[in-house]
């Protein structure tokens, strides 16, 4: 089942500014020059199976480009890793429309229209899974290289974007980007702030209250033990950044102070049963660790069991290192490679 997160992402690519601010600014070629962006158009998935809905609504998008259609694939992605199959998945995926183009007519000069599959992946790990279905099968058999299936979609990974650092919005969707990886209350309140201004105008009015519902979901997100009903006190998240930042920087505070005081509490009740002196420095140790455990869990998703021992395993300074880093680490290996200098 999708999380609230997932469905929250799904329903910003649902309004035609998000995927519009997407193909200008992430999908290359001069095609975009020649685009009518104002003609971007939903399309019913009602060519999928009930069971194969979830996966395809609201993800199908045409525009003009010229005198010709140009449909877009989209497909979000929010699994903890690359999948090896997705070249698989999409050829599977743009076979359906095509079928469903053929069906309905929508031919260009008796040929389908121009298709752009897009995978939009915000995972932990580098992508690193085919984007070409042809690299998916083994090496072909002398003369038949021909028959080998050929169909390449374009891959987001949006944790590895070069993304910009001039101040103000341009882009919605490269803002929220960058919304992602801010770990800092400042950072946070200023961006969803420039995302205010360029969403002022009455026709952004639906986009501007879903990101306030996508944002809100990110905050308690990345900040997992604030207190979320000051925060729903805010009407509005974007409307600019002074009572934001404030309200932030005081919830953040707070919840590391809970959490250093709750994983205290963990090490001391630990640490008693085995020895004053020894029990005192690895009960806080432990604490600490399983704190930044649960931190982890909320940012990256389940640990693999390589990461958690090392959590165990780890000196109270390297914990303290980890936690200074957590949310400008994009990866979780990324993250625990890192050395304490102290440590």
């Amino acid at each position: 089942m999708p999380s609230a997160h997932d469905s929250h992402y799904k329903l910003l690519f649902s309004h035609p500014e998000m995927v519009r601010d997407l193909l200008i600014g992430f999908v290359p070629g001069d095609w975009s020059q020649t685009a009518q962006f104002d003609s971007l158009e939903r399309v019913n998935a009602s060519y999928v199976s009930d069971t194969d809905r979830q996966r395809h609504e609201d993800m199908v998008w045409r525009l003009k480009v010229g005198p010709h259609w140009v449909w877009v694939y989209l497909l979000l992605e929010f699994q903890s890793q690359p999948d090896e199959w997705m070249a698989v998945r999409m050829m599977a995926y743009v076979s359906l429309l095509s079928q469903h183009l053929i069906k309905e007519g929508q031919l260009e000069q008796g040929k389908l229209p121009a298709l752009i599959p897009i995978v939009l992946y915000n995972g932990g790990r580098s992508w690193k899974s085919p984007t070409n279905v042809a690299d998916c099968f083994a090496p072909s058999l002398p003369g038949l290289a021909p028959f080998r299936p050929q169909l390449r979609y374009h891959l987001i990974d949006e944790a590895r974007l070069q993304l910009s650092s001039t101040p103000g919005v341009r882009n919605v969707a490269s803002a929220l980007f960058q919304l992602e990886r801010s770990n800092t209350p400042t950072d946070i309140a200023h961006l969803a702030a420039a995302v205010g201004e360029a969403l002022q105008a009455p026709e952004h009015q639906p986009l501007r209250r879903t990101v306030n519902l996508w944002l809100r979901r990110l905050i308690r997100r990345k900040m997992p033990d604030i207190a979320a009903a000051e925060l729903d006190q805010i009407d509005d998240l974007l409307k600019g950044p002074t009572m934001l930042e404030e309200t932030l920087e005081r919830l953040y505070t707070e919840a590391i102070e809970k959490g250093l005081a709750k994983g205290q509490s963990i090490g001391m009740s630990q640490g008693l049963s085995q020895g004053l002196s020894q029990g005192l420095s690895q009960g806080l140790s432990q604490g600490a660790s399983q704190l930044l455990s649960r931190l982890l869990e909320q940012r990256f998703g389940p640990l693999p069991e390589w990461a958690s021992q090392r959590l165990q395993s780890a000196s109270s300074p390297q914990l303290e290192h980890w936690a200074d880093q957590l949310f400008t680490a994009s990866t979780l290996e990324t993250l625990l490679a890192t050395q304490d200098s102290a440590g």
